[in-house]
């Protein structure tokens, strides 16, 4: 298996799924400070899943779960630390339900561990890790709702029937009434991306 008509039809990232302890000033940070739209919500009674457009068909999610004691910390980027990082998995974009399937049977066929499909409702997803224990997933929109304005009354996209303030703020102006300041973890990161000599 190697490239050409086998290989698997690639359309970039789906989504870098991370993880939040305050979806509401994440909503307000990527969407007010960085200006990615909020393109869907995903909840159920153990977490929160929103998704932020980075350009067509390209989100980055953010997981906050409900009632877990996650010991959260700041990491700064390049630097080495023995805790776990925000880091939860990296989906990658497929164009069509026969890709994703195409690719499950791939994945079997080297011995892989792969999920079933599972219909999230606005995608369709398979599981499985690399060698290195990252988890990963490869997906589909079923109904992409990147690349346009976003409708916040669309329940196709925004299901969080109790969602976080900062989304009631963009359906009602179109943008968070504030933004979280944030600061540089530690000195190290000021001299790690200092400029110059």
């Amino acid at each position: 298996m190697g490239p050409g008509e086998l290989s698997p039809r690639w359309r970039g990232v789906h989504h870098l799924a991370l993880i939040t302890p305050d979806m509401d000033a994440t909503v307000r940070f990527w969407s007010g400070a960085l200006g990615a739209r909020l393109v869907a919500t995903v909840a159920t009674d153990a977490f929160r899943h929103y998704f932020f457009e980075f350009g067509p068909g390209s989100t980055i999610a953010f997981f906050e779960y409900r009632g877990a004691d996650l010991d959260f910390f700041a990491k700064p980027a390049g630097v080495p630390t023995p805790q776990a990082a925000q880091f939860d998995h990296l989906s990658m974009a497929l164009p069509d339900e026969e890709a994703l399937l195409s690719l499950r049977d791939r994945l079997k066929e080297a011995g892989c561990e792969v999920t079933d499909v599972v219909d999230h409702g606005i995608m369709r997803s398979i599981y499985f890790s690399d060698p290195g224990g990252i988890a990963l997933e490869a997906s589909w929109w079923v109904s992409d709702p990147t690349g346009r304005v976003p409708d916040y009354g669309d329940d196709r996209y925004f299901a969080d029937r109790d969602p976080v303030p900062a989304v009631a703020e963009l359906r009602a102006r179109g943008e968070v009434g504030s933004i979280p300041a944030t600061r540089l973890v530690d000195e190290v990161t000021r001299d790690l991306y200092r400029a110059g000599p």
